[in-house]
């Protein structure tokens, strides 16, 4: 189930459909991004900040996929879980990425961390992101840390 779950995903985000992506994820899902300390919680503010991720990112494209277990940071008990590799680019700035999915027992998503790399890409992007939050109302002007 957690792998049709990943590539239903997959498909959702590679074509930029956030409608597709809301029965993915568990109403209670976290989002651990690389730009802020804590995470983004319930499915609403994730789904908000995935519509802010895809207008954001430039030539995006998933390159490799893991499939395994991991705890999650609620539980802390294994998990299944699958990590999704990418490239992107954010004004300009070449990113490289994962994305880590972590599966409640129904096999939907609920709990979701990106990593990215170089710290250039990351100021990029969270300058981006919080720019994308402001203007869909989602935070108050730079209040998304």
């Amino acid at each position: 189930m957690t792998a049709e779950t990943t590539q239903r995903f997959r498909a959702a985000v590679e074509k930029s459909d956030r409608a597709a992506l809301e029965e993915l994820f568990t109403e209670d899902v976290r989002l651990y991004s690389p730009v802020k300390f804590t995470p983004f919680e319930g499915r609403p503010m994730v789904l908000g900040l995935f519509g802010v991720l895809l207008r954001t990112f430039e030539d995006f494209r998933y390159v490799g996929q893991f499939e395994g277990e991991a705890a999650t940071s609620a539980q802390g008990v294994q998990e299944p879980s699958e990590i999704l590799l990418f490239r992107a680019k954010v004004d300009g700035k070449e990113i490289h990425g994962i994305d880590l999915l972590q599966f409640g027992e129904d096999g939907r998503i609920n709990e979701f961390t990106v990593m990215v790399r170089p710290m250039s890409a990351v100021q990029a992007l969270g300058e981006a992101v919080l720019r994308g939050l402001a203007e869909d109302g989602l935070v108050p002007d730079g209040t998304a840390h």
